[in-house]
């Protein structure tokens, strides 16, 4: 096994609350492999909603709010310890949060083929449990119920390192493992068929930005709802037609796009954007969620579901396979990374407070 530092640098969430519960240590212990683990030197980890949920423990069923700029700094006092995770269970402190991690293999544990030693590796956050692997006490997600990325070091079970070949710097490829995984699930639950209309609502963040080139791919005709600011970024990667996300009708600007209702809505953003999304899908439409940053609590008319034949579905975990076919995707150049912006790792909680500000489009990278 090669030589690893007793110590590292890491961002320690000692926590739930606030930007104050980020601590970045000099001197945290580097993570030894156990038996087929390896472990990563980080060259850029990627931030996702899942940080800032699970530092203030927004999960919890006690939290009726979306993730306000108040509420993501500060964290939510009304919060339940105990259901603070994606999985309603609790969550186990010090931790180093961070799912999105692009490096090089720097050891290997027993069991493990020493020659994977320098392998350039992503990261595949969904580490499932054999059997059902929609069994959440099972399915654990990469820096949350154990240790990820914010540090220079990091360790894995070998099955979750997937080598890859790509001219990508490492912050590019940290763009993909939460937000394209996410997207593919998201889209791939509502069986998106070439020809139909699809409205992504929350289309310039990380999901929404890579389900547009993963609906592109499948021939859909895409209509993207975000900020009038970032529409031609939107564009490029595919999308149709842009509304504005601050439409005071939205149903009938999804219609007027579409010309008539639209097959599919993906959604991460939820609260009042919810029911004009499920009004604007056709008889027999399809409906799926990864999120709702905007609020988890929705108006909902039960008629539109049981007398227009819909489907809904959410979409968290993530099945066996989704992050190697996003690699050979990536591999192929089919996928662009969105690199918004990089902030050194000891700044984290400014990167956080850039990402809950919601200005880019696509998302950003810590690094080392």
């Amino acid at each position: 096994m090669t030589s690893l530092p007793e110590t590292m640098r890491a961002v320690v969430l000692t926590g739930h609350g606030g930007l104050e519960k980020l601590d970045y240590r000099l001197d945290w212990p580097t993570p030894e492999p156990g038996p087929g683990d390896v472990i990563v030197k980080v060259g850029a980890c990627g931030l996702n909603n899942t940080d800032i949920n699970t530092r203030t423990a927004w999960y919890s069923k006690a939290v009726s709010d979306g993730i306000t700029d108040d509420g993501g700094k500060e964290g939510f006092d009304e919060a339940d310890e105990t259901d603070a995770s994606w999985g309603s269970s609790t969550i186990t402190f010090p931790r180093i949060q961070g799912a999105d991690v692009a490096g090089i293999i720097a050891a290997v544990g027993e069991g493990v083929n020493p020659d994977r030693i320098g392998e350039r590796v992503m990261i595949d956050p969904w580490l499932l449990g054999l059997g059902d692997w929609m069994d959440t006490s099972r399915s654990l997600y990469f820096g949350s119920e154990c240790d990820g990325g914010y540090a220079d070091y990091t360790k894995v079970r070998t099955e979750n390192a997937i080598k890859l070949e790509s001219d990508l710097s490492d912050a590019e490829l940290a763009t993909f493992p939460c937000a394209y995984t996410t997207a593919e699930n998201l889209v791939a639950r509502t069986n998106l068929q070439p020809g139909e209309t699809i409205v992504i609502a929350g289309a310039s963040g990380g999901v929404g930005s890579g389900a547009i080139q993963l609906c592109r791919l499948r021939g859909a005709n895409v209509i993207a709802i975000a900020s009038l600011s970032k529409a031609d970024h939107l564009l490029s990667l595919g999308a149709n037609q842009v509304i504005d996300r601050n439409e005071a009708n939205m149903e009938a600007a999804i219609t007027e796009a579409a010309k008539g209702p639209v097959d599919v809505a993906l959604d991460v953003v939820g609260g009042s954007g919810f029911m004009p999304l499920i009004n604007a899908l056709r008889q027999g439409g399809r409906y799926s969620s990864s999120g709702c940053i905007a609020g988890p609590m929705v108006d909902f008319d039960l008629r539109q579901l049981i007398y227009k034949d819909l489907q809904l579905t959410g979409a968290t975990i993530v099945p066996p396979g989704t992050m190697k076919r996003l690699i050979g995707l990536i591999e192929q150049g089919l996928l662009k990374p969105l690199l918004a912006e990089t902030f050194a790792l000891k700044d984290l909680g400014k990167a956080q407070e850039a990402f809950m500000a919601k200005k880019h489009v696509g998302n950003i990278v810590v690094t080392p």
